[in-house]
């Protein structure tokens, strides 16, 4: 029976779990070019609060290394590294193909690429597959074969962990199916769903992403109507949830890695075939303007208070997790600051230190305290740690003041100082 040694290229999100599951049954390498990430690792810390000290004792079989030396022994590679977008919304794919040139200089015969980043569909054979050949000397399907298992990471969800989320697997011939079949059935215990070719897992994978922007797009859109109309839309949910087929979507920022990323992935590989996703980028488009609606409306709440005061809760793109990449509520304080409101921030998950740069002359508090007083208490994420009962909160505001509860945490109050959308 052959043995396998896997490396794992990128230990975020995706690849750190990973390779910790991987590592109770196989040898394994973390690779990851990320030095200070590395030292962490070694020391059983995750920044990322996914991974216990308890997990990394109980995976022994794992070493944490950025040389590249050390992952030349092994005969399964693992790509797990970031696809996200340019300034002007195309798809970045420079770390993905620095990841694959890595993997074929330690390319050798019989052994197998497995991708699990985020990619529009063709990426893995049509792009990936010639970098692998023209730096290894090798031949695709003779010499090594490939597969596709798309990532399907939550970021803070305690719940949907890697090995209670069915995953797909792909593969470039049958053996390498069978292959990537023994692997990951050792640690998804949801089961596996395989798919017929690599192209079908990559698309399979890019519209799970594009359908929640497009369902979230449909209810902030919705949002701005009853804005408009006087309706408050939490209520409309509600109301609407009460039949059985209703999707209960919720108004709110679209950030991170995925969902406001991966549809720019299908509309780039659209393009370059002839067609213009119109849809999809409409979606986009309400989703990217949701923040400027939230500043407008906390600039009309306050506009009869003189130097208004507004403390906002939460920067992170989603709950409980301490990730502030593409989140928009940035965006939101920077309208705001523009109007010369003074802003506090507080965010229980976030370090100080990562966004000094992005918060200047906004206050960011490192613990709440009743003693201050503000005009406006601005809910932009909901995260467990915020779930207290409201008047711990409208303690915090002085007279004729409100609660702006964008994420509906307050849901069965009747306070009239909340404000819902």
């Amino acid at each position: 029976m052959k043995s396998y040694k896997i490396a794992v290229i990128g230990l975020g999100y995706v690849g750190l779990p990973l390779a910790i599951n991987f590592a109770k049954y196989y040898d394994v390498v973390g690779f990851d070019k990320n030095k200070l990430r590395i030292r962490q690792l070694r020391n059983n810390i995750d920044i990322n609060n996914d991974i216990t000290k308890k997990n990394f004792l109980n995976s022994k079989k794992i070493v944490f290394d950025f040389d590249e030396k050390k992952i030349r022994n092994c005969n399964i590679f693992i790509i797990t590294v970031p696809t996200p977008v340019d300034k002007k919304n195309k798809p970045d794919l420079s770390m993905i193909n620095s990841a694959t040139k890595l993997v074929s200089n330690c390319l050798k015969l019989n052994d197998t690429v497995i991708f699990e980043s985020t990619v529009f569909p063709g990426y893995t054979e049509e792009i990936a597959v010639p970098i692998l050949e023209k730096f290894s000397g090798l031949s695709y399907l003779k010499d090594f074969n490939c597969g596709y298992s798309p990532e399907r990471i939550n970021p803070g969800d305690k719940v949907h962990k890697l090995q209670s989320i069915r995953k797909i697997i792909s593969a470039s011939d049958l053996n390498s199916l069978r292959l990537l079949k023994s692997l990951y059935s050792k640690i998804i215990k949801a089961g596996l769903f395989i798919a017929e070719s690599i192209k079908i897992a990559e698309a399979a994978k890019i519209i799970e992403n594009a359908q929640r922007d497009i369902n979230i797009a449909f209810i902030n859109e919705i949002t701005f109507v009853f804005d408009k109309l006087g309706i408050n839309t939490q209520k409309v949910l509600a109301a609407a949830s009460s039949k059985w087929n209703f999707l209960n979507f919720s108004p709110g920022f679209v950030g991170g890695h995925c969902v406001a990323v991966d549809p720019y992935y299908l509309d780039f590989i659209s393009k370059k075939n002839g067609y213009n996703t119109n849809f999809l980028m409409s979606a986009r488009k309400i989703n990217n303007s949701f923040h400027s609606f939230i500043a407008n409306k906390v600039i009309n709440i306050l506009k009869k208070k003189i130097n208004p005061s507004i403390l906002v809760l939460g920067l992170t793109f989603k709950e409980n997790c301490n990730d502030i990449k593409n989140s928009k509520i940035f965006e939101m304080l920077n309208i705001l600051q523009k109007k010369n409101l003074r802003l506090s921030v507080f965010d229980p998950y976030v370090d100080r230190n990562l966004i000094r740069k992005k918060l200047k002359k906004i206050k960011f508090l490192t613990k709440l305290s009743r003693k201050n007083k503000y005009d406006l208490i601005v809910f932009c994420v909901k995260h467990d740690l915020f779930k207290k009962n409201h008047l711990y909160y409208e303690k915090m505001l002085k007279d004729n003041s409100f609660i702006f509860d964008i994420k509906n945490i307050f849901k069965n109050t009747s306070s009239k100082k909340i404000i819902t959308l």
